[in-house]
């Protein structure tokens, strides 16, 4: 990952032995995303997110979800499923931890989703096996791919995305952090990528999230509890979090609206995202806060076919609710109250209109031909 992401990426959380009951406690975001109604409607059951990380510690809140992945670092030979720095298996929590019995240990937004690891960077990550882990994970299959880290921007990179875009995968990336960079971090600044950013439990944008046109959605990213290695919880802040977040959210989405396209999926969060800054789209989150309940149940316009898709697609207001048919850190004990400091990783990562009606009908049939052939063919082998 970038010189700063790397530098960052590499200060370890101070893994603490909280009780399991504390941690859900200490998961505010639960509270503040309606979790609990999202998850009545759809738990992201059959859904494949794809962690481009450090790779995932088999934490046992998230065993029954971690799946065989890869490790596209320099060297790397092996499954992803192990974690020398931490922060893939914090990002990993955030999306699909699915605690244990009594409501305790740390929960996901989506804890029924499938998680597949990419060890993409090792302890001191340089984040050079990015690029391949992005073109494995969507060659393999992945519903969603969660790029909490940014790299430099490279031809590797555009292919990787462009990669992902062709098989239907919903890219989701960090838009970055001030502490690191001034600029919006890659792949998060690439088309067909949907660029995070954060706010904290109060609304309020974070200190450290970077500011640019290209931000399409926040997402909770402020004292965040999660998994940890060695069992252990441990708390950060960040837009990566934030993308872990609206990684999940995509996957409860298409869980729930199996026939939309990826640009659709993004569409639908952005378009019922709640605005939170000046009216309209701005630079600090796009088109506002994700909704996760709405992004689940609302009545959403169609895709401007000649908007296209990531952080720059269009997102008109919506009606009420749809029928089934429509369409870094420094880490503390979560009860100590401890102020984490901003965590990296960077975050740390067109149809013509006048085409006509028909080819944009055809166009949704081959998407969902697409999603339903990947489905059936590129399903993940179990762990």
């Amino acid at each position: 990952m970038a010189a700063a992401a790397t530098a960052a990426l590499c200060v370890l959380y101070p893994a603490l032995p909280a009780s399991a009951d504390e941690v859900r406690d200490a998961q505010w975001f639960i509270e503040y995303l309606s979790l609990d109604q999202a998850h009545q409607i759809t738990r992201g059951t059959g859904v494949s997110v794809a962690i481009v990380d450090t790779g995932i510690s088999p934490h046992r809140d998230l065993a029954r979800n971690l799946k065989q992945g890869t490790d596209t670092s320099p060297g790397g030979d092996g499954t992803g499923q192990s974690d020398a720095n931490g922060h893939g298996t914090r990002m990993a929590g955030l999306v699909a931890a699915h605690g244990r019995a009594g409501n305790s240990g740390a929960v996901g937004v989506a804890p029924d989703a499938s998680l597949i690891p990419v060890r993409a960077a090792g302890k001191e990550p340089n984040g050079l096996g990015v690029p391949a882990g992005i073109k494995w994970a969507a060659s393999s299959g992945a519903d969603v791919i969660s790029v909490s880290g940014s790299v430099p921007r490279s031809r590797e990179l555009n292919a990787s995305i462009d990669a992902a875009a062709r098989v239907d995968s919903v890219v989701v990336a960090a838009a970055g952090n001030k502490s690191e960079d001034l600029n919006m971090a890659f792949p998060a600044a690439l088309p067909d990528v949907l660029a995070v950013g954060a706010i904290d439990r109060n609304g309020d944008v974070a200190k450290f999230s970077i500011t640019d046109p290209k931000v399409g959605i926040c997402a909770p990213g402020v004292d965040m509890v999660t998994t940890d290695l060695h069992d252990k919880y441990a708390k950060g802040q960040g837009t990566s979090q934030a993308t872990a977040i609206v990684s999940g959210a995509a996957a409860l989405v298409r869980a729930k609206f199996p026939e939309l396209s990826a640009p659709e999926v993004i569409h639908r969060l952005t378009a019922t995202a709640k605005d939170n800054g000046p009216p309209g789209r701005d630079d600090q989150c796009g088109y506002g806060v994700l909704d996760i309940v709405k992004a689940l149940t609302a009545e959403v316009p169609p895709l401007d076919p000649s908007a296209g898709a990531g952080s720059g697609s269009a997102a008109p207001t919506v009606g009420g609710s749809v029928s089934a048919g429509a369409s870094a850190p420094t880490g503390s004990e979560p009860s100590a109250g401890a102020s984490p400091s901003t965590e990296s990783s960077s975050s740390a990562v067109p149809v013509l209109a006048g085409i006509g009606a028909a080819v944009i009908a055809l166009g949704a049939v081959l998407a969902l031909l697409v999603r339903r052939r990947r489905r059936s063919e590129t399903s993940p082998p179990l762990a």
